[in-house]
């Protein structure tokens, strides 16, 4: 299945698409795309709903992000072989665990502000995880059955807010659209292996990532065993499990995104995000 959520910002209604892409309403069975819609049991029933006798969604509605409310954004840095190599970085020996904060979150063709004093605005297409059973001590072998889909990812991160102003990561993660989730969540009976998919970003047109998945230092299984060791993962938590090279802090000279730019990027079988960078005036 794909789920979407559609409509203006917070006010979103869920909804999937069909085999035709038709976008339909899912409001008279499930109240949102939210932690207890993400359960096995709750799954089940929404892939036993014939499509065609969900009401279509017609026009093109704005898609918002594909998961509401997530209660933790926990990302994942220096997970891919090749960005660590051109951050000039040695690979972890265990996986570098930030936090996004869900202010964050954003549709997955929103605009990205850029804040005020923001000198390096990146870019990070991310395969994204969606918890849907609670998670306590698994073991790696199991930890995919925890799984209740997969969607993509925008890392968003100011790298001077990142690394220069104290403190941890999450000061450079957080920003309001820093976190574009979707377009859709693809369930994870529909991903038959998260290590084996393509992710990209382009820039203007002009690609300026290109990986897979299979580059991952710690696969999705190994994150998720390792993150219950240290707390309760629940339904609708997000993990960002990493980026692969060609981000703008890698580039030699360093490239970061500017107002008035386009961005474009995706995982193969979950979709894409487009995202015009505008300046943030608000107050």
């Amino acid at each position: 299945m794909r789920l979407v959520r559609f409509g203006s910002p917070g006010a979103e209604r869920p909804g999937l698409l069909d085999g035709t892409d038709t976008l339909r309403d899912l409001s008279g069975h499930v109240d949102d795309i939210a932690g207890p819609t993400l359960a096995a049991d709750a799954r089940r029933r929404l892939a036993a709903l014939d499509p065609a006798s969900l009401p279509a969604v017609p026009g093109e509605p704005r898609l918002g992000p594909c998961v509401a409310r997530p209660g933790k954004i926990l990302g994942i840095g220096l997970n891919y072989r090749d960005h660590a190599r051109e951050t000039g970085a040695q690979a972890p020996t265990q996986p570098i665990v930030f936090s996004k904060a869900v202010s964050s979150v954003c549709g997955p063709d929103d605009d990205l502000l850029c804040p005020p004093g923001a000198v390096c605005l990146d870019w990070e297409v991310e395969l994204a995880v969606v918890i849907g059973e609670t998670a306590r001590r698994v073991d790696e072998s199991g930890a995919l059955g925890y799984v209740a889909g997969y969607c993509v990812l925008d890392d968003v991160s100011e790298r001077a807010w990142q690394k220069d102003h104290g403190g941890q990561f999450v000061k450079g993660k957080s920003h309001d659209t820093f976190c574009p989730l979707g377009p859709w969540l693809v369930t994870a009976d529909a991903v038959p292996d998260p290590q084996a998919l393509a992710l990209w970003t382009e820039l203007g047109g002009e690609r300026v990532q290109d990986g897979t998945t299979a580059d991952m230092i710690f696969p999705v299984a190994a994150l998720i065993s390792h993150l219950s060791r240290y707390m309760t993962l629940e339904p609708g938590d997000v993990i960002a499990t990493g980026t692969p090279a060609g981000v703008g802090m890698g580039r030699q000279p360093p490239r970061y995104l500017r107002p008035r730019e386009s961005l474009r990027l995706g995982v193969e079988g979950l979709g894409e995000q487009t995202h015009r960078v505008v300046a943030d005036t608000r107050d």
